[in-house]
């Protein structure tokens, strides 16, 4: 990737331009801007890596990030708040990625609660947020980080995934350029950091409208054990709101939710 290519497709009012970092591999974005994050790295500090050796999601299942077919970018943020109150940041990114997306691919991917991007019943990329706490326990800084599968073929992907995982170039059926989908994916995380505080309605809209997991069936897994039910809605801290077969509600903000008909479920 090119930050060159990557700055002519950025707006005139991207504000970070000096503090985007691009390295040909590392073992991870998130850890390594996490060791600059607390050397007093500026907020706004971006990584892109052409390559990961040890790219990670939730739970710390491994995410396939090798070099020349996707984008894997993580940027610092420093909002001044609570950690409590970044209980939605997973969602908010979620929802700006599906912007950036639309703006460089032309469609517009869906979320599986809570950090996929998927087109249809397969994944097109995750999302992984870290915060760093202060030695009182106070918000020292957030690392987001994205990976997205740009452009493979089905072939590409090893076997033990191919039923599971899709690129951009696979849902828009033509070549992806990845600079422009990088620049579109800071120019929405810089959006989402203007309005991460202070305009929660209108992305829990945003994401209630994103979201394929609503209203579908779903698996609720927590070590050996596996429960059913309904996905009605997220809460204003980005739980899913699940409906059980004896007619209890639950908020489940932890454990793993697979969907009916995606990865495997049926």
């Amino acid at each position: 990737m090119e930050q060159a290519r990557i700055f002519r497709f950025l707006g005139p009012d991207y504000p970070w331009r000096d503090r985007l970092l691009i390295l040909d591999q590392v073992d991870s974005t998130n850890d390594r801007l996490k060791e600059l994050a607390r050397q007093g790295a500026p907020e706004g500090t971006a990584m892109i890596a052409e390559r990961q050796t040890d790219g990670r999601g939730r739970r710390g299942r491994g995410f396939s990030s090798p070099g020349g077919t996707g984008v894997y970018l993580s940027i610092l943020l420093r909002p001044d708040c609570a950690p409590g109150d970044l209980m939605h940041l997973t969602c908010a990114t979620g929802c700006a990625m599906c912007d950036a997306v639309e703006k460089a691919a032309h469609f517009r991917p869906g979320i599986k609660w809570t950090n996929d991007l998927v087109w249809g019943t397969k994944k097109l990329g995750g999302i992984l947020t870290e915060l760093g706490l202060t030695p009182q326990g106070g918000l020292d800084y957030a690392v987001v980080g994205i990976g997205i599968n740009c452009c493979q073929a089905v072939e590409d992907f090893p076997p033990e995934l191919r039923d599971m995982a899709a690129s951009l170039a696979m849902a828009a059926g033509g070549p992806i350029d990845r600079d422009r989908v990088a620049a579109a994916m800071l120019e929405s995380l810089f959006k989402m950091r203007q309005t991460l505080l202070c305009e929660k309605d209108a992305l829990w809209e945003r994401y209630r409208r994103d979201c394929v997991t609503l209203g579908k069936d779903v698996a609720l897994i927590r070590g050996d054990e596996v429960r059913h039910g309904l996905a009605l809605d997220v809460d204003e801290e980005g739980a899913l709101i699940v409906r059980f077969p004896d007619g209890h509600i639950e908020a489940v903000n932890s454990g793993e939710v697979s969907v009916r008909g995606m990865y495997h479920y049926v």
